[in-house]
This record gives structure tokens, sequence and C-alpha cells, in this order.
């Protein structure tokens, strides 16, 4: 979707200014002495960089969740961790209650935490704003909140624009509030960079446990549009074969191959939207093969054990395997919506999906019982009943 530059005049940022940032400027492009007036190479290069003494001095209320209980100690060995995915502050979320009243090491939010779509496509991010502070409100967010550690990435509506990537303009303020609302601490590494990735393992030696949130938003290029709108498989995207597109940006590649190469039992990769499922035609990592052929590559090239790919986005919770990617079975866990459910079933196609699929309100539970060797992936209801399940071994997974 292209930005309407106009749009961006009424928040003070010049025209020029913006059109010279647009695309950026090539390292060995040099500026011709005969032409003394084109932008200096202090300019802004992007739209971000362009806005940011606006919203250097943009007086806004900053929205705050409630504080909630720390992040497990460094050597704690997990044993239950549970996430869910599209949950709107607009209505209540009786299932958030069903989930602080489990005995969970730690709950993530894994995407389209609120619903605040730029919809007026306001720098200021009013709609982002408020439902931040709608969800910091909500009584049963809160009564989670202080139940659980909380992990945090974000997907498309809690990052401005439905579908959006690397082109929304705002991303750099939207970044700000996300991390301004989970608590990141002033020192904290995403606050010093562009992207809200970010890992985390815990426990000693042989159970060790690392979660990696990537951030499949700030970075990602343009998705291919359908070619038949609707049609199964094809309902707004087709797989691309642009190898230019990219999914992570070179920062956060970079930075994924050192985590991959950290020491770690089980390793869960969380991901926004779905990487192994093939059967829809909506965002999902199968839209960029390329990217995602070199995601299972940097697996293989690292040597990193124990992958499993934690999901969300599709208003529909799944369990899918591929056999034929890396040196054992992947496994992914795809958990929605903990309050935005649109359907009683799904019934779209489902290559690598183990089983029927679940679309009534949901979340998900990863469980490890370090002793048994085994891991258990849980899609859980309402009530907190499993309705979706799959027993994984540590060995079969080189984590044993």
């Amino acid at each position: 979707m292209t930005m309407p530059w106009f749009k961006l005049a009424a928040v003070g940022v010049s025209l020029a200014a913006l059109n010279a940032c647009s695309e950026p400027v090539p390292a060995d492009v040099t500026e011709p002495v005969a032409q003394p007036n084109l932008v200096s190479t202090d300019a802004p290069r992007t739209p971000v960089q362009a806005l940011a003494p606006y919203y250097a001095q943009l007086d806004y209320a900053v929205p705050v969740a409630p504080e909630g209980p720390a992040l497990p100690a460094e050597d704690a060995a997990l044993t239950s961790i549970a996430f869910g995915s599209c949950n709107t502050a607009q209505r209540e979320i009786p299932i958030l209650a069903t989930i602080a009243n489990e005995p969970h090491d730690l709950f993530m939010y894994v995407g389209d935490n609120v619903y605040g779509d730029a919809r007026a496509y306001n720098a200021d991010l009013p709609e982002l704003r408020e439902n931040y502070a709608a969800l910091a409100a909500r009584p049963e967010f809160r009564l989670l909140r202080s139940a659980l550690p909380m992990l945090a990435t974000w997907d498309d509506h809690d990052y401005g624009m439905n579908d959006m990537g690397r082109d929304f303009p705002f991303k750099g303020f939207a970044e700000q509030l996300f991390l301004d609302f989970w608590g990141a601490e002033a020192a904290d590494p995403r606050r010093q960079r562009e992207g809200i990735y970010d890992s985390h393992v815990y426990g000693p030696e042989g159970q060790r446990v690392q979660i990696i949130l990537l951030d499949t938003r700030y970075f990602r290029s343009e998705l291919t549009p359908t070619d038949e709108r609707g049609a199964v498989g094809r309902e707004r995207y087709l797989p691309s074969d642009n190898p230019d597109q990219d999914m992570l940006g070179a920062a956060q590649w970079a930075w994924l191959a050192d985590q991959l190469r950290e020491p770690a039992d089980v390793r869960l990769i969380v991901s926004s939207i779905q990487v192994l499922a093939d059967g829809h035609g909506w965002e999902a990592w199968r839209t960029m093969p390329m990217e995602r052929d070199r995601l299972f590559r940097l697996i293989n090239d690292t040597g990193a054990q124990g992958v499993v790919f934690v999901s969300g986005d599709r208003h529909s919770a799944g369990l899918y395997r591929r056999d034929n990617v890396a040196s054992y079975p992947l496994y992914e866990i795809t958990s929605s919506a903990l309050n935005m459910s649109y359907a009683d079933e799904n019934n779209e196609p489902g290559p690598n999906r183990l089983g029927e699929m679940y679309a009534p309100a949901n979340y998900g539970v990863i469980g490890i019982d370090w002793d048994a060797g085994r891991l258990s992936l849980q899609i859980r209801d309402m009530d907190g009943d499993p309705v979706r399940e799959q027993g994984i071994s540590l060995d079969e997974i080189g984590a044993g």
C-alpha cells in the first residue's frame, strides 16, 4: 500500500524532505557538483528519520500496561508456556481469566494484541494509543497481567495497519508505543535499534528454553497480490519468485543467526504469521518462499536443535509439521483468536497440518516434561480444556 505523503504535511514534515527520503540513497551515489541545490547527505533517508523530530516534541499520554510479575529467573526450568493472539480491547476477553487461573511460567502475546489500525493515517496514531489504553483498563487483562509474566511481539493490527510491512511510515512511533506499553526499560536493546525482535533463554544446561520473538513487520517488503481474490488458497496473496523480497531485514537476519548458535535444548521461534501452513492465501511465510527456505537453511546451517514454531494471526488454531526441510521434523503451533473468532469451524486445505483446525476462541500451551523427555503442543478452549494436542519426543527434534 503506497502512503499518500500529502497527509504527512499536516504534521509539519515538508513534502520535499519526505520525497527525498522515500527511497534510501545508494551509498555509491555521489552528488553532482553542477547541482548544488540537491538535498544534502545529512537529510533524512527514510520517513522514520524525517518524522523523528516531530515525535520528539509530541505531547501525548503514554498508554502503559499495569505492572506484572517479573520474568522467570534465567536459571528457572520452564515447564508450561501459554500464548495467544488476536485480542481486541473493544469487547470482553473472558478467556484471559481462564489462562490467569492456570499455573504457567509465562504468557506470550504473539501479535494483534490490540486492534489499533491507523485508518485516518494520522501520524499521531490516536487509534493505536486509544486501544492500548483500553487494553490496559480491561479487568480480564489486568487479571492476567497480575498473574503471569509476559513477553510480546506484534502483528499488523498493533503495528499500525492491516497487512502492512516496511513501508508503513509511522512505524517508528508504533515501535515506541509498543515498548512503552510493555514496559521496556531504557537500557532495553530494542530502544536502541529498529524493530522489536527479542530473545530470552531460561533454564540450566540440559533444560534450556530459548524464546526468539521475531519482528515480521518492520522490515518486510510488499506482498504479491492475488490474481483471484477470494479463491481457496489464493484469497489475498500469492507466493512470489522475486529474489528481492525480504521478511526480516538484514540486521534481524544476522541477529537471528547469532541467536540460533546459542546453546539451547528447546527453541521456540515466535512468528506472528504462520511459517509451515501452506493451505491458504492470507499472510504467511509461504508468500515469500525464498525467505522461508532461507529460514530453514539457517536452522540447518547453525545446527540449531529443538526448534518449534509458535504463531497466531489466523483467527483459527492448528498444529503443523514438515519433515523435509531440516535434519529433524519441524513443528508449529498456531493459536488464534483470544476473542476475535469469526467462525465455528475452518475447513481450509491443510498441507502440513496435523488434524483439523479449531476456530472458536482459544489459546496455546507448550508443555515441557523434562523428566519424560517430551513436549506437548496444546490448543485449549474457553474453559481451558485441550481440543487439539500433539506430543513430541525431545529426541525427535534433536533436543534430547
